[in-house]
């Protein structure tokens, strides 16, 4: 195993190649080698179709007394695929083809059928005018003729045709273009209709917004003349009540029990009436009314006054 890959083989000093014996073979002799079908073909025997392409191990060998400019010609033994009949085809160096021999027929070779016809024809016909001057005379005659007749029926047929359609390009050339210009007539006025119908569009949306606009403001006005400042109510309120209001945030309040602020009663003392009469004698001067005593807060507890309440008539009179 390990000489297949050797390059130098080695060579005895007294190797002699002319003492080799050299093998006779026949010149007919057959190689196997491993081909494809040239081309679609059909079994005689069988009917089996062998197409273009399939592999077969064929036997090879040159065809004796036949080659084409000094090139020989093989023939390839075949066997087919069903029945194993013996099928044999040749290669073809003048048409770069090969030809069925025996066994089977090739298909789909019309269009070689014809053109093999036509040639032979031709070949046929050149060489009678070869040997036969007056068959050359006949021919061209023969073939003037079929030319005339050619031409006669074109001028009929173009005559026909003419009957029976009179075409006027330049009148088909100006409809065109009438009918182009129409069409971008059309096409422009109608971009113009729709470009005003936007523009009309947008218009009345902007009036309908502007209305809309007006009639949430109009209403706005009076809110805001009725207060003019979110605080003004603060400045309104009296001081007394809101220290009532804070007393009674920190302290309570004994609103829920009425039934206590009748255990009380207010102690008025002279210093009390003389103050308040001097606070009430300025006021009904400026006003020209007479003084009134104030009233008392009405959100004033009993709870808020304790300070300066005194005891009831009993605890006044124990005393």
């Amino acid at each position: 195993m390990s000489e297949r890959k050797v390059l130098n083989k080695y060579y005895p000093p007294d190797f002699d190649p002319s003492k080799i014996p050299k093998l006779k073979l026949p010149k007919d002799r057959q190689y196997v080698v491993r081909l494809m079908a040239p081309f679609n073909m059909r079994c005689k025997t069988c009917g089996e179709y062998i197409y273009k392409g399939k592999k077969f191990n064929a036997r090879k060998e040159t065809v004796q007394n036949e080659a084409y400019l000094g090139l020989p010609i093989f023939r390839f033994y075949i066997k087919c695929t069903r029945c194993l009949a013996e099928i044999t085809f040749k290669t073809d160096p003048e048409n770069t083809d090969y030809t069925m021999e025996h066994g089977a027929t090739r298909n789909f070779q019309a269009e070689k059928l014809l053109e093999e016809e036509e040639k032979r024809v031709q070949k046929e016909r050149e060489d009678e005018e070869l040997n036969n001057p007056m068959k050359v005379l006949e021919n061209r005659t023969k073939d003037s003729k079929l030319e005339m007749e050619v031409l006669e029926n074109l001028q009929e047929l173009k005559d026909l045709n003419q009957r029976q359609a009179h075409v006027d390009f330049e009148a088909m050339l100006r409809q065109h273009r009438l009918s182009e210009e129409e069409r971008q007539k059309r096409e422009q006025e109608e971009d113009e209709r729709e470009t005003a119908a936007l523009v009309e569009e947008s218009r009345k949306r902007r009036l309908l917004e502007d209305s809309d606009s007006e009639e949430e403001a109009a209403p706005a006005q009076p809110r805001s003349a009725l207060r003019p400042r979110p605080t003004a109510i603060l400045d309104e309120a009296p001081k007394v009540k809101r220290k009532v209001e804070s007393w009674e945030r920190s302290v309570g309040t004994l609103g829920s029990r009425p039934q206590l602020s009748g255990l009380v009663v207010v102690k008025k003392t002279d210093l009390d009436c003389s103050i308040q009469r001097d606070l009430a004698t300025p006021s009904a001067a400026r006003n020209g009314k007479t003084a009134e005593p104030a009233p008392q807060a009405p959100g004033t507890s009993s709870l808020s006054q304790l300070g300066v309440y005194s005891d009831s008539e009993d605890s006044s009179g124990s005393n």
